[in-house]
């Protein structure tokens, strides 16, 4: 990348705290102008992403995939293809106004640090990056250059969402010091979401010609190619993803994470009974669980986690006979809210006819309602509105952090103790060092803000 000076206009990160930006005046869009966006990451879960602007104009688009790209380019000729998006950012900043990332998590980073510099909007995958440095780093840029960030949360956007943080500000639930979340087993199948090796180390494969493993790879520790790691299912491979984990917790704690305001625990521990750490991938099965402190009057909370088929147990009170493959409770000393891997549709688990007594007067909706399950409508109407959406980095940075700080627990099986302030963790120096992992020469960014 060439050298970008900061820009002059910033103000302080107060302002984006509040939701209000002061945009440059290259940014002063109306309500109809049409945005230049680049698709970094365009097939797979990208589509998703960009079938959401059809009402703006795609500029760029980029993937180190050919194949799986193909039709994403065939949609939108005029867009200038590209395999690196350093080198797009090089020929084409002029030219951009917003990004959208949709690439494997190790990636994340890079990308939208660059974006940001450049002053461009942007729209990142979930979760925001591959570990806490690089979280802290986002957060503090995105404020520091005015831009409008959202991370791709779904849910963040679903009535769901805001009525259980409703319910419980209303006092519905009263005070919550217990929360259990739960993800299914892990379906390990050649070419599947989730792929495990045949051995370990992985065998060395031939790369695909319309493949571009070095790019690929970016920052992360170069290896060879093995067919489990790319197209789709790197996310069990702790140098690329961050297992169910990191993946599903943007969703399924993001209800008890906002309603609450957790912030950051100060220990948690994963109990793994067959470790995968030495192969630095997921286990078959763990429970992580998080302690956080009290918060001015809201009391600890405990949270657990149990992935790959464990559960929480079920209550005699709670009046059900199991539970759905995914979901999350939470406990309170009046109620307990149940709801699924999404927060879309919370319910308290009470008798039929106290629930529809309840449906009849509930609290009052005091948090105004966006496009549900449309983060990327949300973003560009922030844009143009000058505001931030709801899963800006301010917040985003700081759910994923959340998850991430048990990725590691999970990861090495291991009790952490978490000095958040100082983004530290103060009892495993060796597990520390993954606070901020080292970049491959030629992919470091974010150094010196």
């Amino acid at each position: 990348m060439k050298n970008i000076s900061r820009r002059s206009f910033l103000k302080s990160s107060s302002a984006a705290s509040s939701g209000l930006l002061i945009l440059p005046q290259l940014y002063s869009f109306s309500a109809n102008n049409r945005l230049n966006i680049a698709v970094i990451g365009v097939g797979g879960r990208a589509r998703a992403n960009w079938s959401q602007v059809s009402q703006e104009n795609i500029v760029a688009m980029c993937d180190v995939d050919d194949n799986r790209a193909a039709e994403g380019y065939a949609l939108f000729p005029k867009a200038k293809k590209y395999k690196d998006f350093r080198v797009m950012f090089d020929e084409m900043a002029n030219e951009i106004d917003a990004v959208i990332i949709s690439t494997p998590d190790h990636t994340h980073f890079a990308a939208t640090m660059i974006a940001m510099e450049l002053g461009k909007h942007v729209y990142v995958e979930k979760p925001l990056a591959h570990n806490i440095w690089q979280l802290r780093t986002l957060k503090k840029a995105a404020n520091y250059y005015k831009i409008v960030s959202q991370m791709g949360n779904q849910g963040h956007t679903t009535n769901g969402i805001r009525l259980i943080k409703e319910w419980y500000d209303a006092g519905v639930l009263g005070q919550v010091r217990e929360i259990h979340a739960w993800h299914g087993k892990f379906d390990f199948k050649p070419g599947g979401y989730w792929t495990k090796p045949s051995s370990f180390p992985p065998a060395t494969h031939k790369v695909p010609e319309y493949l571009d493993w070095n790019l690929w790879q970016g920052p992360a520790i170069e290896r060879p190619f093995n067919s489990a790691y790319a197209p789709k299912s790197w996310r069990g491979f702790y140098d690329y993803g961050n297992g169910m984990l990191g993946d599903w917790s943007c969703h399924t704690l993001d209800g008890p994470f906002w309603a609450l305001d957790l912030g950051m625990p100060h220990t948690v521990e994963g109990e793994v009974p067959n470790p995968m750490t030495k192969h630095g991938f997921v286990a078959e099965e763990s429970v992580v669980t998080y302690n956080f402190g009290a918060r001015g009057n809201k009391v600890p909370v405990t949270l657990k986690w149990h992935e790959g088929g464990s559960k929480p147990e079920i209550r005699k009170e709670w009046g059900i006979s199991e539970f759905d493959k995914s979901g999350m409770i939470m406990i309170g000393d009046k109620n307990t809210l149940i709801t699924g891997g999404r927060p879309n549709k919370p319910e308290l688990l009470v008798s039929g006819e106290e629930w529809k007594e309840f449906l009849k007067n509930t609290p009052e909706k005091t948090i105004p309602r966006v496009k549900e399950e449309k983060p990327v409508d949300e973003w560009l109407n922030a844009i143009k509105n000058n505001t931030l959406p709801g899963s800006n980095f301010n917040y985003a940075a700081e759910l994923t952090e959340m998850a991430l700080i048990g990725v590691l627990a999970q990861r090495f099986g291991a009790k952490i103790k978490y000095d958040a302030a100082n983004m530290k963790i103060t009892n495993r120096p060796d597990i520390d060092a993954y606070i901020k992992e080292p970049a491959r020469k030629g992919w470091s960014y974010g150094e010196n803000l």
